[in-house]
């Protein structure tokens, strides 16, 4: 059986795949090779030319040791005749080819420039000249250039990340806003201080904070003129739907005339609906709050929808809601559950959440990535194949939610049915307790 790789952990993967994670390994990987090229050939030349200045003093000094020694005077110290710890190839070279020759070795530990030429007999003369200074000289060069180096690469690093966070705060901004922008804050905006500067070309970052600024503008302005419109139609619909309430009254009994106080009725509550809608669009509404006993609450809340709900209380609590607001969210829920899925449907208490459950086909996807939406309803069941409602319920459910300061959450169980989850905010007394 293989071993799965080994992954790094998530918060490094995380922020290795940020912008300045990239820029600070690109801009130390560039440093590192531009100092590493012109280092090495920084040195290669200083070597070059302190080698060739020794040689060229080696050989000089070697010429006059070479008359010295054919005229019989005595030599410095530094000069012999094939000493033992020559370098083999240069004693082979000047002993074969009878030229003289230089060559950097040791003598006795310490580095020396090597000089011979041939003399009589087969033998070698060399010279050698102390190498310890330039040697020493050549080694603080190359620390004076990692030194200098590890400073530019720190200096240069410093001032790329400082201009990259630039970059990256304003791009973190603008993600923040889309964000906002996303869960209905339709009036945030970047704002971005480049943007606004006419005297200077606008960079990418504020190319895309405009575009953005630009789309939420437009986004309010269409769901202002929506909302307007919902709101104006609903409240204009609402005079004639009276009128034609009152004459349904007075039609004579029958079937037909049943029908016609049943559509009244339903052109009535989506109307109610409607202006129920635009209120929490506009962000109007208040919540009442005052202490309940959230178990007898939402069985009363789930008998007056007139169905059979099952209602169990696994953990009961007093919390600070609103009553009329958290009675109209179980209902459409309860409603829903009904309408859309199959039996049993059971509401579950467990304070602060209330659960709401049934037993079929489950949400479907769309709602569960998006939310409710109005006017797109879920299927009418499994055993009616065709969509049913305006898909209202759910959405005025979750603006109720809202507006009580609670979550809703929409999922399907493991084995099967919608469960829509209702958690109320922790009351003062419960934290106070705690």
């Amino acid at each position: 059986m293989s071993t799965p790789p080994l992954r790094p952990p998530r918060w490094l993967r995380a922020w290795t795949a940020t912008l300045h994670w990239k820029a600070a390994v690109f801009i130390t990987v560039m440093c590192c090779l531009l100092a590493t090229v012109l280092g090495g050939l920084v040195h290669v030349l200083v070597d070059r030319q302190t080698q060739d200045r020794a040689r060229h003093t080696a050989l000089a000094e070697l010429d006059r040791s070479t008359s010295a020694y054919v005229a019989g005077d005595p030599v410095e110290r530094n000069v012999s005749v094939n000493p033992p710890d020559l370098p083999a190839p240069l004693r082979q070279m000047t002993v074969r080819q009878h030229e003289r020759g230089t060559q950097l070795g040791s003598h006795q530990g310490r580095p020396v420039m090597w000089a011979t030429t041939p003399v009589a007999g087969g033998n070698v003369l060399a010279l050698r000249l102390d190498y310890s200074e330039q040697a020493a000289s050549l080694h603080g060069l190359d620390r004076a250039i990692i030194g200098s180096s590890a400073a530019a690469i720190g200096l240069t690093l410093a001032a790329g990340l400082v201009s990259v966070s630039r970059i990256t705060r304003r791009l973190h901004h603008t993600a923040r806003v889309a964000r906002r922008i996303s869960t209905g804050d339709l009036d945030a905006r970047v704002n971005d201080p480049r943007a606004r500067r006419t005297d200077r070309p606008p960079d990418e970052a504020a190319a895309v904070a405009t575009a953005l600024d630009a789309m939420a503008a437009s986004l309010q302005t269409r769901l202002h003129s929506e909302q307007r419109f919902t709101a104006d139609v609903s409240h204009e619909l609402r005079t004639p739907l009276a009128g034609l309430h009152s004459a349904a009254e007075l039609l004579p009994p029958g079937r037909p005339t049943e029908m016609v106080r049943d559509r009244v009725q339903a052109l009535r509550g989506l109307t109610e609906d409607l202006l129920e809608i635009s209120r929490l669009d506009a962000r109007v509404e208040s919540a009442d709050l005052d202490m309940h006993q959230l178990g007898p609450l939402t069985e009363r809340a789930v008998r007056a929808t007139g169905t059979a709900t099952e209602v169990r209380v696994v953990g009961d609590d007093r919390v600070e809601t609103d009553r009329r607001r958290l009675e109209r969210v179980l209902g459409n829920l309860v409603a829903n559950a009904h309408k859309h899925g199959r039996a049993p449907v059971v509401v579950t208490v467990d304070a602060p959440a209330i659960t709401v459950r049934d037993h079929g086909d489950g949400y479907p996807a769309y709602l569960l990535d998006q939310g409710p939406q109005r006017f797109r309803s879920q299927s009418g069941g499994a055993d009616s194949g065709r969509r049913t409602g305006h898909g209202l319920g759910l959405t005025i459910a979750a603006g109720q939610a809202e507006v009580l300061g609670a979550t809703l959450r929409f999922t399907n169980a493991p084995d099967g049915g919608a469960l829509a989850e209702l958690r109320l905010p922790p009351s003062p007394s419960a934290d106070q307790d705690g």
